[in-house]
């Protein structure tokens, strides 16, 4: 069984066994999770899953990099946004909520890396480079006078991701629930608190 099926069972593509290994990553950890567990899962040999990747890093590598590459594209939509700092990082923020619910299970995966393999060290830098992006919009938006100036950038930026983040600790997908609701929340409560008066 070494090419993809399509009778019966779902077809055993790449993206079908990806999403299979994110939730098992999820689950167990992924130093937790053999190809082993994986083949079980699915119900096909370990082989076949090495016909669509060579390893259980590379399926950790196209996971991460799939929140990582949501979270980038909206940062560089941000860059041509019209507006002031605090306006462009309120459209961050609010982009990155919709990516976190878009991509649930990759965006959790994401954020229990810990730096043990290189892909979870790349994927580390990855973000430093995120926050490094936010914290320099909170900066700008202090200077611009919309942002209060009693808080450092760096510790705003951390509360304000920390308050995006936690989110995939509770938040559960319901039918007919879009993300942007949970994202005008989420900006309504971060970014009211974050304005200076008049702001």
């Amino acid at each position: 069984m070494s090419t993809p099926a399509r009778r019966g069972r779902p077809g055993y593509d790449l993206e079908s066994l990806l999403q299979v290994a994110v939730k098992l990553f999820n689950e167990r950890g992924y130093d937790g999770t053999s190809m082993e567990d994986l083949s079980r899962k699915l119900g096909i040999t370990k082989s076949a899953i090495y016909h669509h990747v060579p390893s259980k890093e590379e399926l950790l590598r196209l996971a991460v990099d799939r929140a990582l590459n949501g979270l980038f594209a909206v940062a560089a939509e941000t860059e041509s946004f019209e507006g002031k700092a605090i306006e462009k990082l309120e459209h961050l923020v609010r982009g990155s909520v919709l990516v976190l619910v878009e991509q649930l299970p990759f965006v959790t995966l994401l954020l229990r890396v810990r730096g043990n393999t290189k892909i979870e060290r790349a994927a580390l830098a990855r973000r430093r480079e995120f926050d490094r992006l936010v914290t320099e919009l909170v900066k700008q938006a202090e200077t611009e006078g919309d942002v209060r100036p009693d808080i450092d950038p760096a510790v705003t930026a951390r509360l304000l991701y920390g308050m995006v983040n936690s989110l995939i600790e509770w938040y559960r997908p319901r039918r007919g629930s879009a993300g942007t609701e949970l994202a005008d929340a989420v900006c309504k409560i971060a970014f009211d608190g974050l304005r200076t008066q008049g702001g």
